[in-house]
């Protein structure tokens, strides 16, 4: 799917940072996509981004009402409608990422209908796709995985993009995930397909390319996450990865959502990413690590990173604290 930019970022009336993960996503990484963004009463968080109303986002070309917040159920609530409707009616696309289906509101769909604008879903891809082949196409791979889910494979993927662009190499980002596809501007929310298309879905999101190009892939999920794994599994196999790196959450008591299940050790992670990922390409090798250490002082920080290079002898970095530089050199290194 596509969405049309300049985008004019939803925040409705969110009073918690992280449920405006998707509009913060693209505030961070796209800023020059987004033209502001709208708040409505009670709103107690912000995208840093100019607030201002719908007749201004116009006039500074609005393509797209990006709806950049999560609720839960991920449903579609009475007093966001009125201003969906006045978007509407302002020649705006509607894109979301809640699991509600945007035209199972009628107002809305009747609305979308009569003023001829797009109703996007990211969650509910329209395109079908073939099962996975596994057969060899050139280009090149990388793939984030992780320990666990939230462990920052998108922004360890955007991160590694960025750097690859600053060399000037010939990359682009494969979004798989809702908040990823808004800040691409297009992609699959590949946990959004039915499970025997998922490695299907991956080669066709990073087709067969030039030989010097990169396809950044971010991950999902974890292959030793109980409800996440076939996901993960499925993006595995369908990436053809020739280069992996694993996140991590440093201190992280517990897999996401179950307290009890402790996270399995950075060695079993990464032996059983290899043995998945080597089904389709058998070179497939770790180039580094990227650990989210926001949970530790700047010294701590900066020893456990010591501490899992010299275990693994792979450059390990915090992409938010120490950049990604080490990670492209390694591999550039490795896969010259």
């Amino acid at each position: 799917m596509s969405i049309r930019a300049p985008y004019y970022l939803f925040i409705g009336d969110a009073i918690e940072p992280y449920s405006i993960k998707l509009a913060m996503g693209i505030a961070t990484w796209r800023p020059e996509l987004a033209v502001g963004e709208l708040s409505l009463e009670g709103c107690k968080v912000t995208t840093g981004l100019v607030n201002i109303d719908i007749d201004s986002a116009i006039k500074r070309g609005a393509k797209t009402l990006v709806m950049g917040f999560a609720n839960n159920g991920g449903t579609i609530e009475n007093k966001w409608i009125a201003t969906i409707l006045r978007a509407i009616e302002s020649g705006m696309d509607i894109a979301s990422g809640l699991h509600q289906r945007l035209d199972s509101v009628p107002q809305i769909a009747e609305h979308a209908k009569k003023y001829s604008v797009q109703l996007i879903d990211v969650r509910h891809p329209s395109q079908i796709f073939e099962t996975g082949t596994g057969n060899p196409r050139t280009g090149k791979r990388l793939l984030t995985v992780g320990t666990d889910c939230s462990a920052g494979k998108m922004f360890t993927a955007l991160a590694i993009h960025q750097e690859m662009q600053r060399r000037k190499l010939d990359a682009s980002f494969r979004a798989t995930g809702q908040s990823g596809i808004f800040i691409a501007g297009n992609g699959v929310a590949i946990d959004c397909v039915v499970a025997d298309f998922i490695a299907g879905a991956v080669e066709y999101l990073s087709p067969v390319n030039e030989n010097d190009h990169w396809d950044i892939i971010e991950g999902q999920g974890s292959l030793f996450h109980p409800a996440f794994a076939g996901v993960s599994l499925g993006l595995l196999h369908g990436a053809q990865a020739d280069a992996l790196v694993l996140c991590h959450v440093e201190r992280r008591e517990h897999m996401r959502g179950i307290p009890g299940r402790l996270l399995p050790s950075i060695e079993e992670v990464m032996q059983a990413n290899l043995n998945a990922a080597r089904l389709t390409n058998a070179n497939a090798q770790f180039i580094g690590l990227s650990v989210n250490t926001s949970m530790l002082s700047e010294s701590e920080s900066e020893n456990i990173c010591q501490k899992y290079q010299q275990q693994f002898d792979l450059p390990c970095v915090d992409p938010l604290r120490h950049g990604v530089v080490p990670l492209m050199d390694s591999l550039q290194d490795k896969l010259r």
